[in-house]
């Protein structure tokens, strides 16, 4: 039935014509609607990376700090006693 319809509009000059249109319209919403999804992915995965590098500025400025610190006792005396710490 609905076939049989869409056959007797899609007959004329002017059904073609608004079939034509309608499909188009629906590649470009298609095409939109795509881009708009991977544009949301990206945000996601920039987000991602971003976490990633200020966890890794902070892993690497404790590793630093670590390899700054007193070895001992006596040098963290040494280092109180300077006013270097």
């Amino acid at each position: 039935m609905i076939a049989g319809i869409l056959a007797r509009l899609g007959a004329g000059r002017l059904g073609r014509l608004a079939f034509r249109t309608a499909a188009l319209v629906a590649a470009v919403l298609l095409l939109l609607l795509a881009c708009r999804r991977s544009g949301e992915r990206l945000g996601r995965a920039l987000e991602r990376l971003e976490a990633s590098e200020r966890s890794n500025d902070v892993q690497r400025e404790m590793l630093e700090a670590a390899a700054r610190r007193p070895r001992d006792r006596g040098e963290l005396a040494e280092r109180l006693r300077k006013g270097r710490f």
